[in-house]
């Protein structure tokens, strides 16, 4: 069976052909919802961090003798007990990625792509990509898309787009090699380019 995404270019429509390897599968629900919350677990950053009695600097050398000064015994100065010392039971920062192999990350997002085909949210256009750096151009073509959350999706990084886009609200710039899970299922419309969803269907088969 034969897939298309539509194209549109210029007011002209038309379509582009596509693998039914990437574009024509189900949706697996759980294993998106994994991959979703995998992506937003792998953001968060640990804030909350303590010195135990080895990171903190200082004491490497016994603070007095053992007998005859008066004071109790003491070996080190990076005890708790001591001011400068560090924490008992010292808090670290916590990693909270989880981990998600390549396969099930490739099956879930060709789960999302399928999905989007099928709901109409994903369309071809290759002159999407502004010719300057302003965000007026860019906002133009946009607005014959409609309006909402859009995802544009480039083979890589262009300069001018992503200057063009970084001032728009509900504009997200992604590239065929880091693709945002998040972006994509809360997209309203995914734009691609016809390279971008070449090299998808290369990464992804």
């Amino acid at each position: 069976m034969s897939l298309s995404i539509p194209k549109i270019e210029n007011g002209s429509a038309g379509n582009l052909e596509v693998s039914d390897k990437v574009f024509g599968q189900g949706f697996n629900e759980s294993l998106v919802h994994q991959l979703v919350v995998g992506y937003l677990a792998a953001a968060r950053s640990g804030t909350k961090a303590q010195k135990s009695r080895s990171d903190v600097s200082g004491g490497g050398k016994k603070p007095w003798k053992q007998k005859g000064s008066g004071h109790a015994r003491a070996g080190t100065t990076r005890g708790p007990l001591w001011r400068t010392g560090g924490v008992t039971f010292a808090a670290s920062n916590r990693n909270y990625r989880q981990k998600l192999n390549k396969k099930m990350y490739r099956a879930a997002v060709r789960s999302i792509l399928s999905e989007l085909l099928r709901q109409g949210r994903l369309v071809v256009s290759d002159s999407i990509v502004p010719e300057s750096a302003k965000t007026r151009d860019l906002a133009v073509k946009l607005k014959s898309f409609g309006d909402g959350y859009t995802v544009i999706l480039a083979e890589q990084l262009d300069l001018n787009l992503a200057l063009s886009s970084r001032n728009l609200p509900n504009v997200s710039v992604n590239t065929a090699d880091t693709l945002s899970p998040v972006d994509l299922v809360h997209a309203e419309r995914v734009i691609a380019t016809s390279s971008a969803i070449r090299k998808l269907e290369v990464r992804l088969s």
